[in-house]
This record gives structure tokens, sequence and C-alpha cells, in this order.
């Protein structure tokens, strides 16, 4: 055979091991396979260390978050902001702006309730809110002041807009989320709740890995549906 045939296949090869391993890797396909993979557990049946994953309501109990793109009153948000790149021979999406936070949050299963530390996570919000600014499209003026608050501009260095995408994602009141993690019961005087119950179970990361936290429909149980 050629050589030319040779370095084709060497290339295709080496395309596919880097697609999969970028989807494989992603930050959705973790959190994903963690939580689906992870042992299911009510709140009640957690023992203190158990480490399990949960799926309740979200109930807001701190100040609320307000979505940077969308202004939704939220629990939890994360901002992507990507610009296209070309250089020459393909063009990708370059991410510039990656944003999460976290407000004081509790989920809610039945009359039990988890209070999630949020101190070292790894999330997948289903990113539901998608605008885009570029050629003859200009960004909005709640896209231009995002993205100056983060030390970029809609427009290129000559007056023409720049291709870019925006995703959004949050965790609302009342949404049903999954977090997985080790369970410890607290007395919940101690987190100045606004709830009845004398206990609340905190959801933390252990030593060798973060909360894994997700409103993926996939990572959530049937009965919650």
């Amino acid at each position: 055979m050629e050589p030319e045939y040779f370095l084709l296949i060497g290339v295709l090869v080496l395309v596919a091991v880097i697609v999969f391993f970028r989807c494989y890797l992603s930050r959705k396909a973790v959190v994903r396979r963690k939580l689906k993979n992870a042992i299911d557990k009510h709140i009640s049946g957690f023992m203190n260390g158990d480490i399990a994953k949960i799926v309740g309501m979200v109930d807001i109990v701190g100040k609320p978050l307000y979505a940077p793109l969308s202004g939704r009153k939220c629990a939890y948000y994360y901002v992507l902001v990507e610009q296209r790149v070309s250089n020459g021979k393909s063009t990708y999406w370059k991410t510039i702006i990656e944003e999460e936070r976290a407000g004081e949050f509790l989920l809610k299963d039945g009359r039990y309730c988890a209070h999630i530390n949020t101190q070292k996570v790894k999330s997948y919000l289903v990113q539901d809110r998608i605008y885009t600014s570029g050629f003859m499209e200009d960004a909005t003026e709640v896209l231009e002041k995002y993205l100056c608050a983060h030390g970029h501009k809609s427009e290129n260095f000559i007056g023409l807009n720049k291709s870019l995408r925006y995703k959004e994602g949050v965790l609302e009141q009342g949404e049903v989320v999954a977090a997985m993690g080790r369970g410890e019961w607290k007395d919940a005087a101690q987190f100045n709740l606004s709830i009845t119950l004398d206990r609340v179970l905190v959801i933390a990361a252990t030593d060798d890995e973060p909360v894994y936290l997700s409103d993926d429909p996939a990572t959530v149980r049937s009965i919650y549906s």
C-alpha cells in the first residue's frame, strides 16, 4: 500500500481517539456517568459517612442568585461563552469565559432536607438559554455588559462583530436535582435554616472526589419526573 494511505489511516485514528476522549472526559459525560452509576438513597436512609446519590427539589434558603444572562432567580448558575476561531484549515469554538456560582440551598425529599456543601463541586447543568452574536447580529446590552465585566468585547479591534455563543444553565426553586457525595447528619440550628427539623443531612465532597451535581433528566429518578 502507498505511504499516503497509511498516513491517512493514522490521521483518522488519531482524530477518532481525540474525539472519543473529549466526549468521554467532558464535564457533561463525567457528571452524568458518576450520577447514573451511583448508589441511590433517599435522604432518610443515609447513615453518617455514606457516599451515595440523592434526588430532591431545590429550596433556596440563602440570598438568591440572579443568572447574569437571563436574569432568572436561582440557587446556582453556570455560564459558558465561546468564540468561533479559524486557523485557516479548521474552525472550532474556543472557551473565553466559564463561570460557575453557587448560593445556599437545600434539596428536599419529602419531609427530609439535605444541605449541599458547594466548596468543591463538579456540576453539569442543562444549558437551556443560548444566545449568539456575530455577523449582522450585535450583542445585546446584557451580553455586552457581561463580556465587559470579564474583560472581553463583542467586537474585534476594527469594529467587526466576533462570532460568539453564550450558554447558561441554572438551578431554580423547586427544580429536581441529583447530588452525590458523602453524607453527614448535622444539627440544623447551626445553619440558620428556616426549617422545623432538628437535623439536616450535609452532602459534601470526599477526600478524593467533589460533590457531583446535575439537573440533567438522565440523572434523576423517575419518581420525580
